[in-house]
């Protein structure tokens, strides 16, 4: 076996739906098994991407094993010459599996490689390349030097912002948001520290496939990664794993340092922590006491569908109640999608440019929005087999 993807699931059963869409077309010629390991999902998630993906291999967990073990369940099954591992908030683009795949292939040296990931408005997110969090870098990164100086080598080295975004360089940290992985250099460093619950095993393993020898990259394909759809940023519990997934891994690879070093980043993790946490209980106190605004009287929804996906999406769009207008192409009539149509998109509220999935390569869409980043325009997706339309913010079906 060439290639096993493994997608770890948890409630997110229609965006894994959209992500194993876009994967099954991006395997196409390819030797590839699929493993979708649930984490005990409440929301039916096994039962209803089975009956859509036979050939899928499931395994349900009993409970929720976190992200570093349910990997590990289906890793230790398998033997393909290579494993990535994939986040179900994810969308590939047609080709990004193949280049991988003959990227590492010409590459012995390669442990894995990490690829350019954007945000749904298509933005690069930074995430894509980082270093590895010595204690100095990640003290510039908490005090906002990094921010400040981005391009800085030292500075900036968290994010490692002095990389051209569109050329492959090596990288010291991959993403395990799509973390294309040598079984090789798995077996030399070894599978992932089931001591991170979640957060922080993608740093780890990456330290250790480098101490091993092996090089680390990044190349300039592209992903929509939603970045976090199967967890609760907003939650207590969200805070806690996180920031102890840092200290685990300070403690792990840094914990003989100097004193002088190492006080003062445990400080600032604990600061990060309290704060993320009191600005969580006031903004409750602030919603609670009726103060947020509701934003969704200024959403606004543009759909690019073909003429078979058109009469669908409207009955959809008018069944939710949709402030929306459309428009009838496809990627040959209009390669360059919404971008030549901005004269209608409305520049004062949030705009969806929801995408017919049959009608739009997924890589010609995230190529479209990367082109041009903009803070009020997202990407969604309209699929006429599911219909179903998904954004960053929901599901409507």
């Amino acid at each position: 076996m060439k290639l096993t993807v493994i997608i770890v699931s948890y409630n997110v059963k229609h965006y894994i739906e959209q992500c194993l869409d876009s994967l099954y077309r991006a395997l196409q010629g390819i030797e590839a098994e699929i493993y979708v390991v649930d984490n005990y999902s409440k929301d039916n998630s096994v039962e209803y991407l089975q009956q859509r993906f036979t050939d899928v291999k499931f395994i349900a967990c009993n409970h929720n094993l976190g992200f570093a073990r349910a990997n590990n369940l289906a890793i230790n099954r398998t033997e393909s010459d290579y494993i990535l591992l994939l986040n179900p908030d994810t969308i590939v683009g047609e080709n990004v599996i193949k280049d991988s795949l003959a990227f590492m292939d010409s590459h012995d040296e390669a442990g894995g490689l990490g690829v350019q990931m954007l945000k749904c408005n298509g933005e690069k997110a930074l995430e894509s390349r980082r270093g590895l969090p010595t204690p100095l870098t990640a003290f510039y990164k908490m005090c906002g030097l990094c921010a400040k100086y981005p391009k800085n080598k030292k500075f900036g080295k968290y994010y490692m912002g002095y990389l051209p975004w569109d050329e492959q360089g090596q990288i010291e940290v991959i993403s395990g948001a799509y973390c294309f992985l040598r079984r090789e250099a798995v077996k030399q460093a070894g599978a992932l520290d089931e001591d991170f619950f979640m957060y922080g095993e993608d740093i780890d393993l990456s330290y250790r496939i480098l101490k091993k020898g092996y090089t680390n990259w990044y190349l300039p394909i592209k992903i929509l990664h939603y970045k976090g759809e199967s967890t609760q940023k907003s939650s207590f519990r969200y805070v806690h794993v996180f920031y102890d997934a840092m200290l685990i891994f300070f403690k792990k690879h840094y914990g003989n340092v100097a004193s002088w070093i190492s006080v003062p980043i445990k400080l600032a993790i604990y600061f990060k922590a309290a704060c993320a946490l009191l600005g969580m209980i006031f903004g409750r106190i602030h919603k609670v006491l009726g103060f947020s605004h509701n934003d969704n009287k200024d959403i606004e929804y543009l759909f690019l569908v073909s003429e078979k996906s058109k009469e669908l999406c409207c009955n959809l769009a008018h069944k939710k109640g949709l402030n929306f207008k459309i428009k009838e192409c496809d990627e040959m009539s209009n390669p360059k999608g919404h971008l030549t149509l901005m004269h209608k998109i409305n520049k004062k509220v949030c705009t969806y440019v929801v995408y017919d999935v049959n009608a739009f390569r997924y890589e010609t869409i995230l190529n479209i929005f990367s082109q041009c980043p903009q803070q009020n325009i997202l990407m969604g997706t309209f699929n006429a087999n599911s219909r179903t339309i998904i954004t960053n913010q929901e599901i409507l079906k």
